[in-house]
């Protein structure tokens, strides 16, 4: 049998409770050992779970180490690895969760845990100098519109129709739990970490489109339309300070086409 094939197959039954232990596998005194690979096999998936509790820890505390447990186990059955880096690991959990039957009583888990997925991923994203406050100072008014602007790569945008952002704060760090109404509309999460500490907060009605729209490359005033599209209440200056002073932004240029 080919080296490939034997890895496949060792990898195969190591993230499988109910497959055989692949042959030519022996122990000190060279003959078989189930036992030996059944501890090897529950030492890899424990690790595993383990590795979705630390990145995970708010939707943790939600449901509890019982339940976690389990719910993180059958996803560790379903999608084992694809890279021998951890960190990497866990990025389809919250599509799981929102799947996953026993959770459907927590509609909001999959958002809180998209939250910590981007959270992970803002924290890991490469470094880059955000644009300053007077970084668009200097741009002739009518070029304004005409604006692309370049995303901080750190960048994430989680929407989310139940108050997930507060629900997350509750469940991390010093968070005190307390009652949170379901029904209290919208709340869509901008995670970022311009300076080293990763930022989440709570985006006003229409900036996720605004942000969204920048993401895909169109101008001020497509990303605009956008926004306002979603919500009539957005409001370009005020917003687009309080982007610029997350550190949302690493750069611009102008839209190459007059028709924008």
């Amino acid at each position: 049998m080919r080296l490939a094939d034997r890895q496949y197959d060792f990898s195969a039954a190591v993230i499988n409770p109910e497959a055989e232990m692949p042959p030519g596998l022996l122990g000190p005194s060279r003959e078989p050992s189930r036992k030996r690979f059944a501890v090897y096999r529950n030492n890899v998936i424990v690790g595993l779970i383990e590795a979705l509790r630390a990145h995970f820890p708010a939707t943790c505390r939600i449901v509890g180490d019982e339940f976690f447990w389990a719910m993180a186990r059958d996803y560790v059955l379903l999608e084992p690895p694809t890279s021998p880096i951890l960190v990497h690991y866990g990025d389809r959990f919250p599509d799981f969760i929102a799947q996953f039957e026993p959770a459907g009583t927590l509609p909001y888990l999959a958002d809180v845990a998209r939250i910590e997925r981007a959270w992970t991923e803002a924290y890991h994203a490469p470094d880059q100098q955000a644009l300053g406050a007077d970084g668009l100072a200097g741009t002739p008014s009518y070029q304004i519109s005409d604006l692309c602007l370049m995303l901080h790569p750190s960048l994430r945008i989680v929407r989310s129709r139940f108050p997930s952002v507060r629900i997350w704060r509750m469940n991390v760090g010093d968070g005190l739990p307390s009652p949170v109404d379901l029904e209290s509309g919208v709340e869509d999460a901008l995670v970022v970490r311009p300076n080293g500490n990763v930022d989440v907060r709570s985006l006003p009605p229409g900036v996720a489109s605004f942000v969204s729209s920048l993401a895909e490359g169109k101008t001020l005033m497509r990303a605009t339309e956008a926004a306002l599209n979603e919500s009539c209440s957005f409001e370009l200056s005020s917003n687009l300070a309080v982007l610029i002073a997350a550190g949302v932004f690493v750069g611009y240029r102008f839209a190459a086409d007059a028709t924008r």
